[in-house]
Parts: structure tokens; C-alpha cells; sequence
């Protein structure tokens, strides 16, 4: 029974809770659904409210889109109009350009007409012109017109002869002027010793009584002297002189440094002998190598390699028609710097290759070949400059010149050698080429005598008056020079004087 009890209890209590609970649900349900819908009405006031802002805005923008866009199309539509009134003013214009050319036309074709018209009359009369000058001349068109192109010919060939004479002599007395400026300049401001070099060397001595004690026993002190140094030693009747004989001229200075030496100590025999023509030629070596050095630091030439500055030094021993080759490379290297200066060309480099010009003449009898081509290969195998190897190859004329600096080197080296007592010429050479300057002046056709004066710089050339014209010496002078330039080798230059003379003579009796 109190089961019973206990279990309708727990019913009745959890239909009441269920109850309870379902009414509080739905209340809370029916509040929930209040507030929904209130917040939907709320939403769609909202909504609505914020469609008719937008609207407005929208219509506002509109507004202010068209309003701006009337304005655009107002400020095109006056451009447009602008525009037209410009191109209506230029269309009348272009007319009325177009109405004078017409009338301009018009004008001109007239002319034309009455040009023409006058052309044919002109015509018509150069015709009869013609024909009445045939008949007179008794000479067709054709024949009187070589006949006039032949007298034309001639005139005009004179005239071009005397405007090429006139232009000539004006350009050479030009350029010579020039020439002889900037020339006397730079040899007024250089000027080297000339050494006239023999192959023989004199060694004074003390008394007659060395000579013997020089000759030795069975001429062995002698023999191992000339042995050692390649000299011959002369002992004659000269008193108190020995005389040393060498085609080498540092061979001959070694020999003579080592006899000196060898008669201030006085003992003289092949062992002392040895030892000082060993000394001696350290004491050579030396003299060399500083007397390149000497020549860099006088000329301002440095950076040279160590090779080359010996090989300067040797120059010191050479000589060139009697000229000393080292003095003659450091006055070439001065009067080039001169005049590329005067002349606004590279002072630097002309200075350096007119000291390097005939550095091959130090060993031109180890190596074969001309100085020349040897200075170049030289030049090269101890790294100078493209410009340098060119003027050296090209001082002598070898190869053609096509820089400044290397026609002033050439002209540096002409100068120098051509100097009063700068060099020594053989009588039969200078003979040969005055023979051969008056040859070539005798074999060109016309020419009736020829004079090779002045020690062979000018050749005076009398041509026969009644084979030759005023006009054709002009070129008879030119072919002489190119022939002479071809085929003649000289220092300096050579004056062609070509005479025309016409004489009449009659005798009064």
C-alpha cells in the first residue's frame, strides 16, 4: 500500500513538474515569439529607413552626374564649334591660295608659250646663223667644232700648266717658309759636338824603352795582348807612341785602357796581361751602361728597359760617316721634340723614338740585317709602343711614314746628318751620285744639258726652247724629282732648276 502511495506520489509529482515545466516553455516560447517579432518590425522599419537613404543618395548622384556630364558635353560641344570656325577659315584661305596659284598657272603657262615661241625664232636663226658661217668657212658644224674643242684643248692645257706652276711655287714658298722656321728654330736650340772617329787609337809611353818590355820576350806579351782583344798593336818608329788598329772601337778602347794600365804598373807579362784586359772590360761595361743612362737623363727619356739603355751605351762606339751614332741619336731626339712641339705633336714620343731610331747600329755586325729592321725587332722584343717600332722602320724611308712624329724623326735624322762636318762622305760616292743625278736629268726628252752644282743639292737642267713650251717645263721638273726621289739616295734635299731661254742673234754689217 505505501508502494502504492509512493508511486502515485512520484506520478502525480512528475505530471505537475511536467506541467510546470510546459508552462514555463511555452511562456517562454510565446515571449521569445513577442520579441521576434518585434525585432522583425524593428528590422523591416529599419530596412525601409535605409532603402529611402540610399534612394536619396543615389538620386542626389545621378543629379550631380548629369549635371556634370551637361557640362562636358556644353565645353565639347564649343570646342567642337571652335574648331569648325578654325577649319571654315582655313578652308576660304586654302581658296583663295588656290585661286592665285590658278591665276599663277595661268601666268606662267603664257610665258611658257611666249618662251618657247622665242626659243624656236632663236633657233631658226642659230640655223641660218650656221649655215651662212659653213658657207663662208667653207667647214661643216662638225669639222669647225673639233676644230674650236683642239684650240680649247691647247688654251686650257696652258692655262692649267701656269695655274699649276703658280699654285706650286706659291705652296712650296709657303711651305718652306714653314719648313725653314720651325727647322732654324730647332737647330738653333740643338746643337751636338760632331766627332770625326778613326780606327786607330794612340797610347802614349813613357819612354822608347817600354816598347820592348811591351813586345816581350818572342813577342809573347804582344801576341797575348792582340789575342786577347782582337786589336792590332803598331809599334814603329813613332817615339814614344804605341798605335792600336781596330775596326771594333770597344775592342780598341778595351786595349788601349788595359795597356795604360799595364805600363802605370810595369809589370807587364800574359798574366798581368789577362787580368787587366778582364778589369778593363768591366771598367768598358761600366762606361757603356752609364753613358746610356747619361743619354736617358739628357734627353728626358725614361722607363726604357735596362737592354736598351746598354745598348744606347754601345752607340758611344759607333760611328756613321765618321758622326758619332750616340751623339747624333741625342741630337735627332732633341730637334724632333722641337719641332713636334712647334708643330703641336706628341713631344714624348718623338723625343723617344728619335733616340731609339738607329739602335740597331749597336749590334748591326752581330746580327744580320739592316739597323733598321734590326731597331724595330729590338723596339718590339722589349715592349715600346706601336708608334715607336713605326718610326723607327720607317726613319730611312723603308716603310711609308704615317704619323707626325715619324716624318719628324726622319726629318730629325736628315738634319743632323746633313750638318756641315757632321759626316764624312767617300769622294767616289759623292761623284757617283752627281753622275747619276745628271743622268737622270739627261734622259728625259727635251733636255739638252744638265749641271748637278752645290755639291750636288740642286741639278740646273737647260731644255731646247724650240722643243719645249714655257707650260711643258713645269712638267718636265716634276718627273725629274720623282725620278730622283725613286732612284738617287741623298741627305737632305735636292733643288731641280729647269731653264727655258730663247735667244735671237743677228749681226749688223
Amino acid at each position: 500500500m505505501q508502494v502504492a502511495i509512493y508511486i502515485a506520489i512520484a506520478v502525480v509529482t512528475f505530471i505537475c513538474g511536467y506541467a510546470v515545466r510546459r508552462y514555463i516553455a511555452e511562456s517562454k516560447i510565446k515571449a521569445a515569439e513577442q520579441e521576434a517579432k518585434r525585432i522583425v518590425e524593428e528590422g523591416e522599419k529599419q530596412a525601409e529607413t535605409t532603402k529611402k537613404e540610399v534612394l536619396l543618395e543615389a538620386k542626389e548622384e545621378i543629379h550631380k552626374l548629369r549635371a556634370e556630364l551637361d557640362k562636358e558635353i556644353r565645353d565639347r560641344r564649343n570646342e567642337v564649334q571652335r574648331i569648325e570656325r578654325r577649319l571654315l577659315q582655313r578652308e576660304e584661305l586654302l581658296d583663295k591660295k588656290v585661286d592665285t596659284l590658278e591665276q599663277r598657272e595661268e601666268s606662267m603657262n603664257k610665258k611658257q608659250k611666249e618662251i618657247q615661241k622665242a626659243h624656236d625664232e632663236v633657233q631658226d636663226i642659230l640655223k641660218k646663223q650656221t649655215q651662212e658661217l659653213e658657207r663662208l668657212s667653207g667647214l661643216s658644224s662638225e669639222e669647225a667644232k673639233v676644230l674650236l674643242l683642239s684650240e680649247i684643248e691647247k688654251q686650257i692645257k696652258h692655262e692649267a700648266a701656269m695655274m699649276i706652276r703658280d699654285v706650286e711655287s706659291k705652296a712650296k714658298e709657303e711651305a718652306e717658309r714653314k719648313a725653314k722656321d720651325v727647322i732654324s728654330y730647332a737647330i738653333q736650340k740643338c746643337a751636338a759636338d760632331h766627332v770625326a772617329e778613326t780606327t786607330v787609337s794612340v797610347v802614349p809611353l813613357p819612354n822608347d824603352e817600354m816598347k820592348g818590355r811591351i813586345i816581350g820576350r818572342e813577342g809573347r806579351n804582344i801576341r797575348t795582348l792582340e789575342t786577347l782583344t782582337g786589336i792590332d798593336l803598331i809599334i814603329d818608329d813613332t817615339p814614344e807612341a804605341v798605335i792600336l788598329s781596330g775596326f771594333d772601337p770597344i775592342r780598341r778602347e778595351v786595349a788601349r785602357l788595359a795597356l795604360e794600365k799595364l805600363i802605370v804598373d810595369g809589370r807587364i807579362h800574359p798574366a798581368r796581361i789577362e787580368e787587366m784586359v778582364e778589369k778593363s772590360k768591366k771598367e768598358v761595361d761600366n762606361y757603356i751602361r752609364e753613358q746610356g743612362e747619361q743619354a736617358t737623363f739628357d734627353t728626358g727619356v725614361h722607363g726604357l728597359h735596362p737592354e736598351l739603355v746598354k745598348l744606347l751605351g754601345r752607340l758611344r762606339y759607333r760611328t756613321s760617316y765618321g758622326q758619332n751614332v750616340l751623339k747624333h741619336s741625342i741630337e735627332v731626339a732633341h730637334l724632333a721634340a722641337i719641332m713636334a712641339a712647334e708643330l703641336g705633336a706628341d713631344v714624348k714620343l718623338a723625343k723617344r723614338a728619335g733616340l731609339l731610331h738607329d739602335i740597331g747600329k749597336a749590334v748591326d755586325h752581330e746580327i744580320e740585317g739592316t739597323h733598321v729592321q734590326i731597331g724595330s725587332d729590338l723596339a718590339k722584343k722589349y715592349k715600346e709602343s706601336a708608334d715607336v717600332i713605326h718610326a723607327i722602320a720607317a726613319h730611312h724611308g723603308d716603310v711609308e711614314a704615317t704619323t707626325v712624329e715619324a716624318v719628324l724623326v726622319q726629318a730629325a735624322d736628315a738634319i743632323s746628318g746633313a750638318r756641315p762636318g757632321a759626316r764624312r762622305e767617300t769622294l767616289e760616292s759623292y761623284i757617283k751620285r752627281l753622275e747619276k743625278l745628271e743622268e737622270i736629268a739627261n734622259s728625259i726628252d727635251g733636255v739638252e744639258k744638265s749641271f748637278a752644282i752645290q755639291a750636288g743639292r740642286e741639278v740646273r737642267i737647260m731644255v731646247k726652247p724650240d722643243a719645249v713650251s714655257d707650260a711643258d717645263i713645269v712638267y718636265i721638273a716634276r718627273d725629274i724629282v720623282k725620278r730622283v726621289e725613286n732612284e738617287l739616295e741623298y741627305p737632305g734635299q735636292i733643288k731641280v732648276n729647269v731653264i727655258r731661254e730663247t735667244r735671237a742673234i743677228e749681226y749688223a754689217k
